[in-house]
Formats: C-alpha cells, sequence, structure tokens
C-alpha cells in the first residue's frame, strides 16, 4: 500500500503512465497467435488500434513506433489463424449469387463453429461465445523475440507484398467485428503509410456492404449473417469506415465511400435509435422500432468518430453538431456525480462490456480535435485520474478494472486494461 502511493505520487506524466500500462498489456500479447491473451477476437482490434492511436500521440517515440509498427505485421500474418468462424460470409455470398439461401445449406458445410453473439438476458449485454478451443493459445511468443530480416521493412512491408492479405481472413459472420478490423487496418496504414494495409480494409468493407439492406427502411446492415438483429454499433462502424475510407483513398473512390457514409446516416437517423434524451439505444425491433435497450457507451462513442470523418471528407456543420449533442448527452447520462463514465454491466461486465468506455473515450478525443470543447477535456482529464488513482491493481504491474470509479477489482485482463488505456491516451492529447 506505501509502494502503490509512493508511485502514485512520482508517476503524474500521462504519456508515463500509460507506458506503465502498455508494458502489463504487452504480457498478454501473444506474438505466435497474433492476439492478446485472455482477450477476444474483434477485441483484439481495438487493442490494436488503441495502440496505433498512443503511438500518434507520441510521434517522437521510436521505441513506441517500432514495437506498434511490428505488432500490425505480425497481426497481419499469425491472427488470421484465430478467426473464429473463417469462411461462412464467403459461403454467403456464393449462394446470394446462385440465389439460394437457405441457412440450413451454410449450416451443413460446417462453417458455424460455435462462435455466437447474443444479448445477456439479465442486463442485455452483448456477450459472444467463442468455440471450445479457441482458448488454447499455444506457446507464449514475445514480440521482441521475434528478428526483423534484413530485406523487410520496419514495418514489415516486404512481408505484406509477399503475403498479399486477403480480407476473408477477417471475416467471420459478425459484421461488427468486421469493421473493427478494417478501422484497425486504417489506422496501421496512418502510421506506416503501407498502402497495403488501406486495401486490405477497403476489401473488408466491401464485404461487408453486400449484406446491404436490411428489412428496414430499406437500409442497413444486420448484426451478422442470420440477419436476426439490426443494432446500433454495426451501422455506426458501417458508417465510420466508409468515412474514413473516404479520407485516405483517391479523389474517384472518395465520392463512392462519401455516399455510403451519407446514406448509413440518413438511415440511422430514420430508424430512431436516437431517442428523445439524444442517446443511442442497442437496436431496433423486429417491427423496426427503437428497442430501449441500454445505452451502452461504445454505441454513443463510435457514432462521434463517424461524424467527425464524414465531415472531414464532406464538410458539413451538422455533423459536428449532431456529434456534440450526442456526446455530451452521453456524458450526461452515463457519467456519475465525479464525472466517472459507467456502463449498466458493471462491475460485473463480460468480455465485451469492459472493452466499451474506452472506445467511447477513443472517439470523444476525436471530436475534440475536431470540435474543441472545454466539456471534453474536463471528461478525459477526469476519467483517467480517476482509473490512475483509484482503479490501479498490482496483480502483475499497472493494471486497471473495469469500473474506472474504484476500487480496483480483478483479476485483469486485456480488455479492461486496454479500454481504461484508450482514457489515458486520450487524457494525453486532451492534457
Amino acid at each position: 500500500m506505501i509502494y502503490a502511493q509512493i508511485f502514485e505520487d512520482i508517476v503524474t506524466d500521462p504519456t508515463k503512465r500509460a507506458e506503465y500500462a502498455l508494458s502489463t498489456l504487452q504480457i498478454w500479447y501473444n506474438a505466435g497467435t497474433g492476439v492478446w491473451d485472455t482477450a477476444g477476437w474483434w477485441n483484439t482490434a481495438n487493442i490494436m488500434t488503441m495502440i496505433g492511436n498512443m503511438a500518434k500521440a507520441n510521434p517522437q517515440d521510436v521505441q513506441l513506433h517500432d514495437l506498434t509498427t511490428r505488432i500490425f505485421s505480425n497481426t497481419l500474418i499469425k491472427a488470421p489463424s484465430k478467426n473464429p468462424q473463417p469462411g461462412i460470409e464467403q459461403e454467403l455470398r456464393k449462394q446470394m449469387r446462385t440465389g439460394n439461401m437457405t441457412f440450413t445449406q451454410v449450416n451443413a458445410t460446417g462453417l458455424q463453429s460455435g462462435y455466437m453473439k447474443d444479448l445477456n438476458p439479465l442486463n442485455h449485454e452483448p456477450h459472444t461465445s467463442y468455440p471450445y478451443d479457441w482458448y488454447e493459445r499455444g506457446p507464449y511468443v514475445d514480440i521482441t523475440d521475434i528478428s526483423t530480416s534484413k530485406t523487410e521493412d520496419r514495418d514489415g512491408s516486404q512481408k505484406f507484398l509477399e503475403t498479399s492479405p486477403n480480407p476473408e481472413d477477417w471475416l467471420d459472420g459478425f459484421y461488427d467485428d468486421d469493421l473493427w478490423w478494417a478501422l484497425a487496418w486504417i489506422n496501421a496504414f496512418d502510421i506506416t503509410g503501407n498502402t497495403g494495409y488501406l486495401t486490405l480494409a477497403e476489401g473488408i468493407f466491401a464485404a461487408v456492404s453486400k449484406t446491404w439492406p436490411t428489412r428496414c427502411f430499406n437500409g442497413g446492415v444486420f448484426w451478422s449473417w442470420e440477419k436476426e438483429y439490426m443494432n446500433a454499433i454495426t451501422n455506426e462502424l458501417f458508417m465510420s469506415t466508409a468515412a474514413h475510407l473516404a479520407n485516405r483513398v483517391s479523389t474517384v473512390r472518395k465520392v463512392e465511400y462519401v455516399d455510403w457514409a451519407k446514406r448509413t446516416l440518413a438511415w440511422f437517423l430514420k430508424s430512431g435509435m436516437i431517442n428523445n434524451q439524444g442517446t443511442i439505444n442497442d437496436g431496433l425491433t423486429e417491427d423496426c422500432q427503437n428497442n430501449q435497450l441500454p445505452t451502452w457507451s461504445y454505441n454513443q462513442g463510435a457514432i462521434l468518430g463517424a461524424l467527425v470523418e464524414l465531415n472531414s471528407a464532406a464538410p458539413d456543420q451538422s455533423y459536428l453538431s449532431l456529434a456534440a449533442h450526442i456526446a455530451k448527452a452521453a456524458l450526461s447520462k452515463l457519467s456519475d456525480d465525479n464525472g466517472i463514465i459507467h456502463d449498466p454491466c458493471e462491475p460485473d461486465c463480460g468480455g465485451d462490456g469492459s472493452q466499451f468506455k474506452g472506445i467511447f473515450m477513443r472517439n470523444l478525443q476525436a471530436l475534440h480535435i475536431a470540435a474543441p470543447d472545454a466539456v471534453y477535456i474536463e471528461a478525459a482529464s477526469r476519467n483517467a485520474e480517476s482509473i490512475w488513482k483509484n482503479d490501479r491493481g498490482e496483480d502483475m504491474g499497472v493494471v486497471f478494472g473495469v469500473n474506472w470509479a474504484g476500487p480496483y477489482r480483478g483479476p485483469a485482463n486485456a480488455s479492461m486494461q486496454s479500454s481504461a488505456m484508450d482514457a489515458l491516451v486520450a487524457g494525453i492529447v486532451l492534457h
């Protein structure tokens, strides 16, 4: 306890705090599989994005940039082997071309692996179930033990050219997962300048775009290949990916991506998922009404980044105004009296809910950069400071829990750690 107090008093620099946290996070990264132990498949994409954002926040840190680019190239090569349900979307598109859309046939192919998502019946938290053997990680390999060959660029570009990455490697039948990966590869392109990452993201987006429209309002995309649920996060990510791509491709292709982003926003506004308080519920009912399920923090966050990128690609003040409206409504709804953000599942969030708040903070950071507001600085500062002082444990170094107001409650895992680190990185940028 005395050590913890001394450590707290000495480490006051936001960047140093994030560096200590990253050292612990990387204990979980298994370079042999390309994913973080204790985290799920879609969580890994978010962790990679967070580390990329940390590198962006510290452009002079050569060691951090070297680690980041090595993670990108290693994950690109190794992680496809951990795809929990490969091939199912390819089979569906084949059926669409032949006119046979019976899911019984898909099931008969054996492509369903046991990878599933549903909503917890008690608190409606999204919940991911993995195949029984998915968590069998194999021998642990430290990323620092993987040498870079003399013929390979620091970001793995030579190996990238040799492997010709296939978008199908990243598709698992759940379109939100697909789009988390697309955004992660766009971030990798931003940092490395390697156009192969951008091409990969475009391929993932193209595959998801073929699932448009849903049965509601002649637009939108479903949560999964089963076409049973139309939710907020998947459509926010679809809009965000389109808008991100619009800002990074040639002028000719930019028009197409701006159109996709605008169409998705129009559909989203028509859907009614934004409620009267300005926050966003989880999804739609079968009869295309707001289902009034919880306003999870990631639903309030992902749309902020989408609107910021869309405004950059096709400037319209209404986009940033809408983003500010949602952000401030979310901060009011989700924050306690001390300004600390919470999700309804706390303190017992599962592997999905434990990732949500970091996604909100990441996108709030993006909104502040585009449209500065003291409210966002205050939110970032309060949450980052509370995480460090009230929600820090010492299980295996510097670790954080899911309740940012504290007290810390273990055991720690990579999802909770990276989510808290999203807030720490926002604290660096907005410091």
